[in-house]
């Protein structure tokens, strides 16, 4: 399977950083499917495989919120033996069954100006079209709960339908490959205060003020219009 990235779309030049720079965290988005795994162990292996994370020890982060200074590069080959940070979406499906995962990242600002970013990853048993949407409103959801303004964002899907009596997984994954050797280096934000998401309906801006961007599926349909991020 070829898998595509696409550049993000409204990065401006003060977030993208610069490759290797001391402030830039590189990551990437991929997509993986396999159909055929005798187990869901099976299947989620070949997945790893296809994602280039085959050979890679593997720690599965939790969180909204990516180091400062994220940029999205190319995809790369990693070392056998490289511990990686990776934030995975992985669905499961089993002899014809069909199921979704995604992932997705979004470039920043606080209302103060401070450049940060946020991931978001999503597994479903809907069609492919609906996953995207869900993906985005889940974006949507966690820069509404941060008081943040997008300045960029993508998002990867892909779908599976398993084999007849076979397993199936969909993975997605935003792979950050130097953040582990940032530890105790990497720049940090200010403390900011508490927030909670109000009752009332979500702030207009972070409907309004996001560019529209294709959604991505490395190896299978991808959109040829971008989605608008109002839900």
């Amino acid at each position: 399977m070829d898998h595509v990235i696409h550049e993000p779309i409204g990065l401006s030049g003060n977030m993208a950083g610069q490759e290797g720079g001391s402030k830039s965290s590189r990551g990437w988005l991929m997509t993986a499917v396999a159909p055929w795994g005798e187990n869901g162990e099976d299947a989620f292996d070949q997945g790893l495989v296809e994602l280039g994370l085959g050979d890679a020890r593997l720690i599965q982060v939790q969180g909204a919120m990516l180091p400062l200074g994220f940029n999205i590069v190319p995809p790369e080959a990693l070392p056998m033996g490289s511990l990686v940070e990776c934030h995975l979406a992985t669905a499961y499906a089993w002899s014809g069954s069909t199921a979704c995962a995604g992932v997705g990242y979004a470039l920043c600002e606080t209302p103060e100006g401070e450049e940060c970013a946020i991931v978001a990853t999503i597994t479903t048993e809907a069609d492919y079209e609906e996953t995207v949407l869900l993906l985005r409103r889940n974006i949507q959801r966690k820069l509404a709960s941060r008081d943040l303004e997008v300045v960029a964002f993508d998002v990867a899907v892909d779908e599976v339908t398993a084999g007849p009596d076979h397993h199936g997984v969909a993975i997605a994954a935003l792979i950050l490959p130097d953040s582990l050797r940032m530890a105790g280096r990497g720049r940090t934000g200010p403390i900011r205060g508490a927030l909670t998401r109000s009752a009332e309906p979500e702030k207009k801006r972070v409907d309004t003020k996001a560019p529209a961007a294709p959604a991505l599926r490395p190896g299978g349909q991808s959109q040829k219009k971008g989605l608008d991020f109002r839900l």
